[in-house]
């Protein structure tokens, strides 16, 4: 596997979709069912690549990431050859940004000597989509990118 199997939650969401894959695979439901029962080893196999598929999927669209700590925010634009990075880091020790009040101090001080704020660059030195995953697996999600393209405007004007 390139990646990580899909969660039973995932599976159900994307029913469906699984049902085509199999229908690719000349799979009924009828031999599904035969497979889970008598041959577990293919079914798992079948399993795996289909997440691996709908993994490469959706990295292969990623383009903005975001990681939240308690008091460091990353944010991330992904381009083909690299990603863009911006670092928010609270220098208040106490500060939450995984709480409200977290995020609303961080607005109250953005601009101030309490926010470190670090701007970087990194060429991928391996699969795109792979440097992604390892980002989602740190504990990175996928965004829309406001965040990320509010600040970026404003560090550059």
């Amino acid at each position: 596997m390139k990646y990580a199997r899909l969660t039973k939650e995932q599976f159900d969401e994307l029913h469906a979709e699984f049902a085509s894959f199999l229908a690719t695979q000349a799979i009924d439901k009828a031999e599904w069912d035969s497979l889970k029962l008598n041959k577990p080893e293919v079914a798992e196999q079948e399993l795996d690549v289909f997440s691996d598929l709908i993994w490469e999927g959706v990295l292969s669209r990623a383009e903005f990431l975001e990681h939240f700590s308690k008091n460091h925010i990353f944010l991330f634009q992904c381009f083909e050859e690299h990603v863009q990075s911006i670092v928010l880091k609270s220098l208040v020790p106490e500060t939450d940004f995984l709480t409200k009040d977290g995020l609303q101090w961080l607005s109250d001080n953005m601009f101030t000597e309490n926010i470190e704020m670090k701007v970087g660059k990194k060429v991928f030195t391996e699969d795109r989509n792979a440097s992604i995953f390892e980002l989602i697996q740190q504990g990175a999600f996928l965004s829309d990118g406001q965040l990320f393209t509010q600040i970026n405007t404003i560090i550059e004007s």
